[in-house]
């Protein structure tokens, strides 16, 4: 079921969302070569706690799941698309890496999601490509969801973006409603076509995310549950805001 969200809900996301998007972009000033994922796992938790909030994704347990995510932030590597776990192994970032990160923070009983992908070092030019692309993805998607359209413009929007980059745009994971719960409806997937899918009303939050394959779309899961990776191996990037559908243009609480 789409809920709207009121406008006591609004003025906490709003704050939940400024919070996070500065703990995003302290882990990223952090990204360089040998840095252990675990280090940037142990920060976030560092300082979502400082700011009282709660880590929306630690022992969250998705539908179908086998168990609870164990950590608190997600950091995908290379061909990781999304969901790497941080503190299991010791994932360590080399030179000329990409890294997702992707955190959920609850902040006054109410969530909001946001990811960016983070070059290591200097990267080569299809991966600065593939970066720029994804992200200009969703800046398109966030620019299509208006108040009176409906998901598929995101989703179109989006696809578009993909197409003419010439990436392989995952069609297994979606973007989602988001606010009251990890995932809520509606399912916003990064294809399909405009005028279709769920109206898009006013007081609605929802998670935007485009992913998007240097190679084919096609991704497989790992034995561990959570890790998606790109079946031929190829790097995948991944940017997320989580917006407010207004009248208007979207109004972005993770900026």
């Amino acid at each position: 079921m789409i809920t709207l969200k009121t406008k006591e809900d609004i003025a906490i996301l709003r704050e939940g969302g400024k919070r996070h998007a500065a703990i995003l972009r302290e882990l990223a000033a952090m990204v360089k070569p040998g840095l252990r994922a675990v280090e940037l796992e142990n920060r976030a938790r560092e300082l979502i706690v400082k700011g009282g909030d709660k880590a929306a994704f630690l022992n969250y347990k998705p539908y179908g799941a086998k168990r609870p995510f164990p950590a608190a932030l997600c950091v995908s590597v290379n061909d990781e698309v999304v969901h790497g776990i941080p503190n299991e192994g010791d994932k360590i970032l080399k030179e000329g890496d990409i890294v997702t990160l992707d955190l959920g923070l609850t902040h006054k009983g109410l969530i909001t999601d946001a990811a960016i992908t983070v070059p290591v070092g200097k990267i080569s030019p299809e991966l600065e490509h593939l970066l720029d692309t994804t992200e200009k993805a969703l800046k398109a998607g966030i620019k299509a969801a208006k108040g009176g359209k409906r998901v598929g413009d995101i989703s179109t929007a989006i696809e578009r973006v993909g197409l003419a980059g010439k990436c392989g745009i995952v069609e297994e994971l979606a973007g989602h409603g988001v606010g009251y719960d990890v995932h809520e409806d509606p399912y916003v997937p990064n294809y399909g076509e405009a005028g279709k899918g769920e109206a898009l009303k006013p007081g609605m939050v929802i998670a935007i995310e485009p992913m998007f394959n240097l190679g084919g779309r096609e991704v497989e899961l790992d034995p561990d549950g959570y890790t998606f990776r790109t079946a031929d191996g190829k790097p995948s990037a991944h940017f997320e805001h989580t917006v407010l559908i207004t009248k208007g243009d979207a109004e972005v609480l993770t900026k």
